[in-house]
């Protein structure tokens, strides 16, 4: 197994982050019925004048393998983080390279950045139906789910909301 950079996007990134992150929400069948959702998950630079994409990146062939993108509240692209509270959207790998790590490393680089802010915790918002693989890796990073945070933006979609406490972490 190569090795994975974490990193903040640059420009030059942007393309192969909305190609990543549409195909990957497309193999999980998450884009069907949603009108203009892919969209909005192809704009990766709207994203990043209000957020920060990070991307994992494969260290021997530089290639961009998946992209998350992190907020704070109050935000444009925030849906449930309060005070103290940041929150990740959109995370993705890449079809062709899932299993490598690429998931569980943004979702850490997440939590660090959270703790170097201070927050008190991380949340996000998971589709119901999502890939059980990506449910087990939010549990095994400590995930807990919170049914107060619940919602659902369209008919039909129901996101659950997942909050993982950093106070007392080292």
């Amino acid at each position: 197994m190569t090795g994975l950079l974490v990193r903040r996007a640059e420009p030059a990134d942007h393309p192969a982050v909305a190609r990543l992150t549409v195909a990957a929400y497309e193999a999980d069948g998450q884009l069907k019925g949603e009108h203009g959702y892919g969209v909005v998950l192809a704009d990766v630079a709207t994203r990043a004048e209000t957020g920060e994409v990070l991307v994992a990146v494969d260290e021997a062939t530089g290639e961009v393998q998946g992209a998350v993108t992190f907020v704070l509240p109050g935000t444009p692209y925030a849906e449930l983080s309060g005070p103290g509270e940041a929150e990740f959207r959109m995370l993705a790998v890449d079809p062709a390279a899932q299993g490598r790590g690429a998931g569980a490393a943004l979702v850490r680089a997440c939590v660090a950045r959270a703790a170097e802010l201070g927050c008190s915790a991380v949340v996000i918002c998971v589709r119901a139906g999502m890939a059980a693989t990506a449910h087990r890796l939010y549990a095994r990073l400590g995930f807990v789910r919170v049914p107060e945070k619940d919602w659902s933006p369209l008919p039909g979609v129901e996101l659950l909301g997942l909050r993982l406490d950093l106070t007392g972490r080292a």
